[in-house]
C-alpha cells in the first residue's frame, strides 16, 4: 500500500495505491487524522483510482473520516474508484453519504464554482 497526502488550501487530497484492507486502513486513518487535526483541513478528496481491493476495514476508515469532517462542517469526496471498488461503495451505501466522482479534476472544478 502506498499513500500520498497533498494539501491544497483547506482541502486534503489523499491518493491510495494498492489494497485498502485491515492491514492498510489503520495506517491510512492515522495519517489522515494527523493531517486533519494539525491543520485547517475542511475537505477531503479520497482518490481510489489505484485501489485494487477494499474490505470492511477500508469502508470503516472511509466512514470514520466522513464523520470526522462532518463534525468540522467539512465535506468529503471520493474520486476515480475502479468498477470493482465502486461496486462495493454502492453496495455498502457509502455513495449515499459521500459523492463519488470519476476523477479529482471533476471535484476541483466543482469546488471552484
Amino acid at each position: 500500500m502506498e499513500l500520498e497526502l497533498k494539501q491544497v488550501r483547506n482541502t486534503l487530497i489523499v491518493r491510495i495505491e494498492g489494497e485498502l484492507d485491515m492491514l492498510a486502513a489503520d495506517q491510512i486513518r492515522e495519517d489522515i487524522d494527523k493531517k486533519i487535526d494539525n491543520s485547517e483541513i475542511k475537505n477531503l478528496i479520497l482518490n481510489l483510482e489505484k485501489v485494487t481491493f477494499i474490505d470492511s476495514s477500508g469502508l470503516g476508515m472511509i466512514i470514520g473520516r466522513y464523520k470526522k469532517l462532518k463534525g468540522k462542517n467539512g465535506r468529503m469526496f471520493i474520486a476515480g474508484a475502479r468498477p470493482q471498488v465502486e461496486k462495493i461503495l454502492y453496495f455498502s451505501g457509502i455513495n449515499k453519504l459521500i459523492s463519488v466522482y470519476r476523477n479529482e479534476q471533476d471535484i476541483i472544478n466543482l469546488q471552484g464554482r
